[in-house]
């Protein structure tokens, strides 16, 4: 699966999503794009955004892109935050469809 990080997720990341082809939204040059336009720019050359930005789906209507967004529920974007939930992650890549989101992980009470 071809993934997209958003700008609010480390680089580390993607070496933990085993069996998939990584960038992030500054390797492609994408950086400071609102998620519209981010989005629109995404879809032809990936299958799934992964973000922590819960409100994604309420701003942007998936119907008419290609792509899936998997939101990440985390404590905070540190790589340590992030690693609990990786098996989630790899286990929602495997069933993920276009248009669909999908929410993974939980935040711990504090």
């Amino acid at each position: 699966m071809r993934i997209l990080l958003d700008e609010n997720l480390p680089r580390k990341l993607a070496g933990h999503l085993i069996g998939h082809t990584c960038r992030t939204v500054a390797e492609c040059g994408w950086s400071g794009k609102a998620n519209g336009e981010l989005l629109g720019l995404a879809d032809p050359q990936f299958d799934v955004m992964l973000t922590l930005d819960k409100n994604l789906p309420y701003q942007q209507n998936l119907d008419t892109k290609g792509i899936a967004v998997l939101i990440v529920r985390a404590r905070s974007n540190r790589i340590q935050d992030l690693l609990p939930v990786i098996p989630e992650c790899l286990a929602a890549l495997e069933n993920i469809q276009p248009h669909q989101v999908v929410r993974v992980g939980s935040l711990p009470p504090r």
